[in-house]
Formats: C-alpha cells, structure tokens, sequence
C-alpha cells in the first residue's frame, strides 16, 4: 500500500471521528434544551402553584370576611327589625293617648257647653209669648198676662223634644233654674225679665216646631188662656254663657 492510500485511509478516519463527535454534540445540545426547557417548566409551574395557593388563601379569607358580614347584617336586620316594632309600639300607644287626650277635650268642651260655660250655637226655634190684648170686659187682668207657668209650659215640652240649650230673653237656663211670676216680669235665677218673653232653643228645628204646633198641645193651650204665641224655626241660634247671679 502505497504512502497516498494510507493517508487516504486516514483522512477517511478522522472525517469519520468528526463527524461521530457532530452528531454527539448535536445529541448533547437537545438533550441541555431539553433538560434547560424541562427545568423551566417545572420552576414556572410551582411559581403557579405557590401563586394559586396565596390566591386560594386570601379567596378563603376573603369568603369567610363575607360570611362574618352576612351574619353581622342578618344580626343588624334583626335589630332593626326590633327597633321598628318597638316604634310601632310607641306610635300606637301615642295615637291611643292622643285619642284619649281629644275625646277628655271633646268631653270637657260638652261639659263646658251643658255647664253654660261657653256660647253655643245651632239650629232650632224662637217662641214669643206676650200678654194677650187687653180686654175691657174683662175684670181680672190676670187673665191675659204671662205667668210662669206658660212659659214653664214651652220650656218642658222642648226639652221632651230633644232641645239640648234653651234660653229665655238670652239668658242661658240650667238644670237647676227657678223662674218666679213677681207681677208683670219673671225672675229667672235672680234676674227679671219684662215680657215678651223670647223663648230660644237649640236642636232640631222640624222636631221642635211639630211638637209645640200638635193640635190641642202647648200652643193651643196658650192661646186659649189668652196669650199670644209666635213660632219661628231658626237656621242658627246663638246662646252666650250662663250669667253668674250676685
């Protein structure tokens, strides 16, 4: 073999050696990459995990602050809901008391009224009595004047009628009010009227002109006896207080 082949057969082994040793580095190269890749993967997913369980921590503290909050509210809802009922108590009780308050000034205002404390006015009717016209023919003058008795006449059969105020010349009568004949006046409670007397009363004025105008009562009697008797059915009648005798 000549000194050519050999150096041909030599050069084929060391292009043969530098090749074997391309293709190992070529293998080592991918095999680093893929160890470099795998490495980084690996870190980047327990990055992710460390960060999800911080995130799954703080949901968590997250959550339970909510459910603390929900309880709180549901606590306050409570209260509130106490609270409104006690006030709705409170209220009612106060409506209540302000319902007694206004019937006791309703009660007193109409004690006030049946007292003759204050003026009081309505419907009803005005009666006039005054002495009958005189007669020459006759003796006794008694027989045409006005005594108590005629008025007390007017007076009972309107309170049987259902008046609830009447006065006489304007002077407020009561349950306990005298009326005396003293010649040709009346005294009523201490004070003397002159005739005609001016009967007023207060309540309903169809009923209480029916009841004098009945045939054979109040008014007929009157008549008969001599006086005269006028009846007039009034929109509105006005009393003022009962006058206080000295």
């Amino acid at each position: 073999m000549n000194k050519r082949e050999l150096m041909k057969i030599k050069m084929k082994k060391k292009l043969k050696v530098k090749g074997n040793h391309v293709i190992f580095s070529l293998v080592f190269l991918v095999l680093g990459y893929i160890i470099a890749f795998s490495y980084h993967v690996t870190k980047s997913e327990g990055e992710n995990t460390a960060i999800t369980g911080k995130q799954w921590d703080r949901d968590l503290e997250l959550r339970n602050q909510l459910v603390d909050l929900e309880k709180k509210n549901l606590t306050l809802q409570k209260e509130l809901h106490e609270k409104q009922e006690q006030v709705r108590e409170i209220e009612n009780e106060l409506s209540q008391e302000a319902q007694v308050y206004f019937n006791l000034a309703e009660d007193a205002e109409k004690l006030r009224m049946y007292l003759g404390k204050i003026d009081v006015k309505g419907q009803g009717v005005e009666v006039t009595l005054s002495d009958g016209a005189y007669n020459p023919d006759e003796e006794n003058i008694n027989n045409y004047i006005v005594h108590e008795q005629h008025v007390f006449k007017v007076i009972n059969e309107l309170y049987i009628s259902g008046a609830s105020a009447i006065a006489i010349n304007g002077q407020r009568l009561t349950h306990n009010s005298y009326i005396l004949c003293n010649g040709p006046v009346i005294e009523i409670d201490g004070y003397q009227h002159p005739a005609p007397f001016v009967i007023s009363a207060i309540g309903d004025a169809e009923v209480l002109s029916s009841a004098l105008n009945l045939t054979g009562g109040v008014k007929d009697s009157l008549v008969n006896e001599n006086i005269q008797f006028t009846l007039e059915e009034k929109a509105e009648v006005i009393m003022e207080p009962l006058l206080q005798a000295s």
